[in-house]
């Protein structure tokens, strides 16, 4: 079942799923007399997210949010399933015609370090994608454009001279924006983008990226473990756990009042910014090893809530009020699950959508 929407999905994804091979070479599998060794990162999502809207992945780390990301920019194949854009299978598309695709989708990565080239300067970085798909004709108007992208993320236009090592985090990142916009794209995949920034100039860039959305028209999808930004950010947010969606909705709705239990787990390891008491439920257990999870529900070894029938059914997505979707036998069953009522905008942002992050002075 598909997340519920209000509008038409500009990106869907459908059963999708990515499988790893992590076996040893054949000879040494024959040798040790081991059989093969797969990990299922992915595990038959399906998301819609609609045109002009930001749909956040969260969950603990080894979750999948990542590959998730990886697999709708092509950086790796799907196993099975579907990924549409804009009514278009792209896993059906032979390479040759996914040219003007990978224009429309672009990605900003996790790390403005790593993603920049550290012997290229600023111009010829963000000019890069321009001249590969051919957005600009010559390289005056090239230089016009460039200048124009840096003056939108907040620099300069003399800041193209300049190379990525004269720049701090913050800087770098916006230049990573300007690079992603660069080709005129319709959607970003946003793999942790502020999570390498000091907190100070976190806001910056969030607030900037909101900004672009609004004046650009994009679409976002957003990959991040931190619940207060994904907060700020999200129309929608989607919960993963080991490769699978749990539960996800309308970011109001799983904030206010979360109904699976790891949601509930996540929403408790948020700080509460108010310095209020309320009861946090203790987490139970580790995450198992994905190469091997347990039967049934793969959260049933850490869920106060499990019985026999969680450890051998794996529940499926359930509609529920508000426009959310549940995968928990507990919940299907009303058994007692705590609604943490108001957790979100108590240990969140308190923002909402149409707000604004205080922002230190100057430009990071």
């Amino acid at each position: 079942m598909s997340t519920a929407t209000d509008t038409q999905p500009l990106v869907s994804l459908k059963g999708l799923s990515k499988t790893f091979d992590l076996s040893p070479p054949f000879l040494n599998r024959l040798i040790e007399r081991k059989g093969k060794r797969t990990l299922r990162a992915v595990d038959g999502l399906n998301i819609d997210i609609p045109r002009g809207k930001t749909f956040s992945l969260v969950g603990e780390s080894g979750c999948g949010k990542s590959t998730v990301a990886k697999l709708v920019v092509g950086l790796h194949g799907a196993t099975s399933g579907e990924i549409r854009f804009d009514g278009t299978d792209l896993t059906a598309l032979p390479a040759a015609a996914r040219g003007e695709f990978r224009r429309r989708i672009q990605m900003i990565f996790q790390d403005p370090y790593a993603s920049l080239n550290p012997r290229w300067r600023v111009r010829d970085i963000i000019a890069e994608p321009m001249r590969s798909f051919g957005i600009t004709e010559n390289r005056q108007e090239e230089r016009a454009e460039v200048g124009r992208l840096l003056e939108m993320v907040g620099l300069s236009a003399r800041d193209g001279e300049k190379f990525p090592h004269e720049f701090s985090g913050g800087q770098r990142q916006r230049i990573s924006i300007a690079r992603a916009i660069s080709s005129r794209p319709e959607f970003l995949v946003c793999d942790e983008p502020t999570s390498a920034l000091d907190v100070s100039v976190q806001s910056q860039v969030l607030n900037l990226m909101r900004d672009l959305q609004d004046e650009l028209g994009l679409t976002y999808l957003f990959i991040s473990h931190d619940l207060a930004v994904v907060d700020f950010m999200s129309d929608y947010v989607g919960v993963m756990y080991l490769g699978r969606l749990v539960e996800a909705g309308p970011a109001e709705q799983i904030f206010a009042a979360p109904e699976h239990p790891y949601t509930q787990l996540l929403m408790d390891t948020v700080p509460d910014i108010s310095l209020g008491r309320r009861d946090r439920a203790a987490a139970i257990g580790e995450v198992p090893n994905p190469i091997t999870p347990p039967p049934g529900c793969s959260f049933n070894p850490r869920c106060p809530l499990a019985n026999s029938r969680c450890r051998e059914e794996s529940p499926g997505l359930v509609a529920r009020n508000g426009g959310t979707v549940v995968a928990c036998h507990a919940v299907t069953e009303n058994r007692a699950v705590e609604h943490r009522a108001g957790t979100g905008h108590a240990a969140g942002s308190g923002t909402d959508k149409g707000e604004r992050l205080e922002t230190q002075k100057g430009v990071a």
